[in-house]
């Protein structure tokens, strides 16, 4: 039996749709996680669907991560708190840059363990 690896619909993007995509996603590399991605998706709504599409899940993301980040702080009095921030330090790093890579592809890319406050 043959299997057959069903990728997500790619869409064809602008220079500038990828830039914003990719920034969006990762605003934390560049010291403004939340900010970078709530002005695109603001900016770019009625614009470009799947930009701020993405800005939309970028955002998302980065207010979860700052859910997870608090609720570590009383955690950490008992220290598991500390290796937690580490795992979601290092988790945020590596899904951002798999989001960017994605979102330049044209790939509506959903982040996992994703609090969606804003639809």
């Amino acid at each position: 039996m043959e299997y057959q690896i069903i990728e997500p619909p790619r869409i064809g993007l602008t220079g500038s749709e990828r830039i914003w995509i990719v920034l969006s996603h990762l605003s934390p590399l560049l010291g403004v996680p939340f900010l970078l991605p709530l002005v695109v998706y603001l900016v770019m709504r009625n614009e470009s669907p799947i930009v701020a599409s993405n800005a939309r899940e970028a955002l998302n993301f980065h207010i979860s991560l700052i859910i997870y980040a608090v609720l570590c702080i009383p955690l950490a009095l008992i220290l598991i708190g500390i290796p937690l921030l580490f795992v979601i330090s290092i988790g945020s790093l590596i899904l951002s840059i798999v989001a960017a890579v994605k979102g330049s592809d044209g790939v509506e890319y959903q982040y996992p363990a994703c609090i969606r406050l804003i639809r």
